[in-house]
C-alpha cells in the first residue's frame, strides 16, 4: 500500500475512532479516498493528509488538541475532515457548505451523493449504534424481538 493511501487510513481512524482494521472491513477505504480526491481535489487531499502525518505521535492529549486546532479548526481542512467523517459513518459524500465553497471556489464534483450501494451497507453508524442497515444484511428471523447489543467501548468501561 503507498504511503499516501497509509496516511488516509490512519487520518481515517483517527476522525472516525474506529480501528483500521474496521475501515478496511468496509472494503470501502480506496473508494473513500478516490471521492476525496474527485471531490476537493488531490492538491487538498494532499495537504490533509500532510497535516495529519505532521502532527505529534499518538499518545496523549497533545496528539488530541493537535488534530482539534491542525486539521479541524482550520479554514481548509476543517469542513473536508468532517465531510470525510460522515462518509465513513453514512457512506454519503454531503457538499461542503456555502462558506467553504465562497472561500475556497466551487468544485464540480461537490454536490450530495451516496458513493455506493456498498457505502450505505457497510456505514460505520450501523456499527456504532449496534444495529444493522434496514433492507441489508438481516441478523435473522425475529431478531426485531431482541434489543440491540451494543457493545462497550474498552476505554469507557468503567472499573469497579
Amino acid at each position: 500500500m503507498s504511503s499516501r493511501f497509509e496516511a488516509f487510513l490512519g487520518i481515517s481512524v483517527e476522525l472516525t475512532a474506529f480501528s483500521r482494521f474496521d475501515l478496511l472491513g468496509t472494503g470501502l477505504a480506496e473508494r473513500y479516498l478516490a471521492t476525496l480526491d474527485k471531490v476537493v481535489g488531490g492538491e487538498i487531499t494532499d495537504t490533509l493528509l500532510a497535516a495529519f502525518v505532521a502532527l505529534p505521535p499518538a499518545e496523549g492529549e497533545a496528539r488530541i488538541q493537535a488534530v482539534r486546532t491542525t486539521i479541524l479548526g482550520n479554514e481548509l481542512l476543517g469542513d473536508v475532515a468532517r465531510a470525510l467523517i460522515k462518509l465513513w459513518y453514512s457512506g454519503t459524500w454531503f457538499e461542503l457548505p456555502c462558506a467553504w465553497t465562497e472561500r475556497f471556489g466551487p468544485r464540480p464534483a461537490d454536490t450530495t451523493f451516496i458513493v455506493s450501494p456498498d457505502a450505505y451497507v457497510e456505514g460505520l453508524l450501523w456499527k456504532a449504534i449496534g444495529a444493522h442497515p434496514a433492507g441489508a444484511k438481516a441478523p435473522g428471523f425475529g431478531s426485531w424481538a431482541f434489543p440491540p447489543k451494543i457493545p462497550a467501548l474498552p476505554e469507557l468501561v468503567s472499573k469497579a
